[in-house]
């Protein structure tokens, strides 16, 4: 049956916490998966969800915080012991483990790490603090399968039983040679209908997809997409064997990058969250409005330099909004194209041949709107002048802000910067005030003011 969090359930959880009644909270909590009972830790106030962690074993709590919000997790873990730490992390994998560790300060980081009674998985934590959270190396874990590609099939099963005791997923078995250099993969398969006298180094097979522990995590995840893999392995400039990364690390890169690229499109300039304070959301939030407002008012000093057209054409004004909204629109649309095809990859040859492309979805797109206008401008009785000059704008607007839409993300993109601010107020505004500056000086040509 599917878990379903309700109020009657945090009520009892809290009224047992209430009465300290510690065996009836264990088997209550003990029937639920770990990231259940972080959904009902979740709604508890502070005290309480330490009260639980505490209470519950380091096996499922270390599982639990995992599963929390970062910001709950990180309240939770002032509230516990540098050795309460140490034994929650002892019972993650060191990804998981680096994971919570760098969430606190550096003199916490210290004192955790000198409580972890495990020297050996307390050097692969030390080890992946040391990497940068954003590459490869900051993603990986140091649990894996390893095999020498001179030991024999028989002798390799003897020794994999007591590295798999240390890894939650075998997905594939690592070959490296007495460097310890990745030289080639293994399945359980291979093993299984290989002979038990073969070498290992007969049977490995040696094209195996790898990344580099400097890799940026975003690049390693479009490698794993790509060959659809469920874990890679990561090598260091030697090829060296250091760790290995799984799917549901990708995962989590992937919800994160999502998460940015709808804040950054939305013209929100930092990560916040719907509870975070009211300084933190007006921070990430005033400066694109603020961009909006001096394009606003750009577009306010652009209509006071053709103030004579009042007195010449004044239903021109009328169509001011129109021609901004669909500069604004085309050029969004435009935009969040070439930035999810730049995020899939997807996004090849030369600029020119994906600016032309635009240009002839612009200007079939212009035409068809272009019609409508001067047909709407029929039925209301408009000089034809004035439809014509409308009609022609707008074609001209939607063909430019489709240039900017493509153009400005692939820039950003070759500068190292994410192309996802170019979907929101950025190609909006630049668009309004162009397409309101456009619409005046072809209006003037084609009616004469």
């Amino acid at each position: 049956m599917q878990f379903q969090l309700t109020d009657e359930l945090i009520e009892k959880v809290e009224i047992l916490v209430e009465d300290e009644n510690d065996k009836e909270l264990k088997l209550l909590l003990n029937e639920f998966h770990h990231a259940d009972i972080a959904e009902i830790i979740d709604e508890l106030d502070l005290d309480d969800a330490v009260y639980v962690i505490k209470l519950l074993d380091s096996e499922l709590t270390s599982d639990i915080l995992m599963e929390l919000d970062e910001d709950d997790r990180e309240d939770i873990l002032k509230n516990l012991s540098a050795k309460e730490i140490a034994e929650e992390v002892e019972e993650l994998d060191t990804d998981d483990a680096a994971d919570i560790i760098s969430e606190l300060s550096e003199a916490r980081q210290e004192a955790v790490i000198s409580q972890i009674e495990d020297e050996e998985h307390k050097a692969e934590i030390q080890e992946l603090l040391a990497y940068d959270e954003d590459t490869a190396g900051g993603l990986m874990a140091k649990e894996l399968v390893k095999v020498y590609e001179t030991w024999t099939v028989a002798g390799c099963l003897r020794r994999i039983r007591g590295q798999a005791k240390e890894v939650s997923r075998v997905h594939s078995i690592y070959v490296v040679n007495k460097e310890e250099k990745l030289i080639g993969r293994l399945s359980l398969k291979d093993l299984i209908v290989a002979k038990s006298d073969q070498k290992i180094a007969d049977i490995a097979k040696d094209n195996v997809d790898w990344v580099n522990v400097n890799d940026d995590e975003e690049d390693v995840a479009k490698v794993m997409a790509k060959y659809d893999l469920e874990a890679i392995p990561v090598v260091d400039d030697n090829q060296v064997l250091l760790g290995r990364i799984t799917i549901d690390d990708i995962v989590d890169v992937l919800k994160e990058e999502a998460e940015k690229d709808y804040q950054l499109a939305a013209g929100i300039t930092q990560e916040v969250e719907a509870d975070d304070n009211v300084w933190e959301l007006t921070r990430a939030r005033l400066p694109w409005l603020v961009l909006g407002l001096f394009g606003g008012l750009g577009s306010v000093f652009i209509m006071k330099g053709y103030e004579n057209i009042m007195d010449t054409v004044p239903s021109l004004f009328f169509y001011t909004p129109l021609i901004a909204a669909m500069a604004g629109n085309v050029g969004v649309q435009s935009s969040a194209i070439i930035v999810q095809g730049l995020a899939n990859d997807n996004v090849k040859g030369s600029l020119f041949n994906r600016l032309m492309k635009e240009v002839g979805l612009a200007l079939i797109n212009g035409l068809a709107l272009a019609l409508l206008v001067i047909l709407f401008g029929f039925l209301i009785g408009q000089p034809s002048t004035e439809s014509l000059a409308i009609a022609v704008s707008m074609m001209s607007v939607i063909i430019v802000a489709a240039l900017v839409g493509t153009f400005v993300p692939i820039i950003l993109d070759k500068r190292g910067i994410d192309p996802a601010i170019a979907t929101g107020p950025f190609i909006t505004t630049s668009n309004d005030i162009l397409g309101i500056y456009l619409f005046f000086v072809i209006s003037g040509l084609i009616i004469g003011f």
